[in-house]
């Protein structure tokens, strides 16, 4: 996209998981809700559930949101009206029902949440995206599912997640902290942890033209230095 860094990713600050606070939890449409009435983009996460349905919701294991030791792979479609989210009485949205209530409102940033093999997560969202009448992005972790993303719809701003890890895995505390495999999946932008940045990472990035993102901004500390290294930044707990 050559004019990404004119775009509403680099001039309007995101809203990590919808505007979110104790009556309206992450991810959840009156997160949204509150977003879209104050003009903020919002950044949601999406996983499929037992029955390849794409949901909006960002940990593996619901219990932290939902207090039921299950993971979402398990979870069925028709069980997620019964599912409240931190003792609320707003349940678990699925991807279909927060395009229908944003309706293009504001822009959306997508994450991909997928550690597994790349493909008919991001085939489902590429189909339901096309035609989509709002403005987004896509995002993940997984060099893969950015791939497969661009290879089905080329067109498609995709963006690189990425932090320092510290897994004792070579993939992850190698390649995925210094994003080796851009050269390959050419992303748009790349989103980076706040508290790893500056590095040599964005610095590359910038050289090469993308937009940086930083993500998460919780404090004014975090604002100050995003505000100095990036271009743009997804923030919780702060009023831009």
């Amino acid at each position: 996209m050559s004019n990404i860094k004119k775009s509403w990713l680099a001039t309007k600050p995101i809203a990590h998981r919808g505007l979110h606070e104790t009556n309206k939890p992450e991810n959840s449409i009156p997160a949204f809700k509150a977003a879209i009435e104050h003009g903020y983009p919002i950044e949601l996460d999406i996983q499929l559930c037992a029955d390849d349905i794409i949901v909006v919701f960002h940990d593996y294991n619901i219990e932290r949101m939902t207090g039921q030791n299950r993971m979402m792979k398990d979870v069925f479609s028709s069980e997620l009206s019964l599912l409240m989210l931190a003792g609320t009485d707003f349940s678990i949205p699925t991807l279909e029902q927060v395009l229908e209530f944003v309706d293009g409102k504001v822009p959306i940033l997508i994450e991909i949440k997928n550690e597994g093999k790349a493909g008919k997560l991001e085939e489902i969202l590429c189909k339901r995206l096309i035609g989509y009448n709002g403005e987004f992005a896509i995002e993940s972790f997984n060099p893969f599912s950015i791939l497969a993303v661009k290879k089905k719809c080329p067109d498609f701003i995709v963006g690189q997640l990425s932090k320092k890890f510290k897994e004792k895995s070579f993939f992850k505390d190698v390649v995925l902290t210094n994003c080796w495999l851009n050269a390959i999946t050419k992303p748009d932008f790349v989103a980076y942890r706040i508290e790893d940045i500056p590095n040599r990472v964005i610095e590359k990035a910038k050289s090469k033209g993308l937009l940086i993102c930083g993500w998460t901004i919780s404090n004014e500390k975090d604002l100050k230095k995003a505000v100095r290294y990036c271009d743009n930044y997804i923030f919780e707990n702060i009023r831009p």
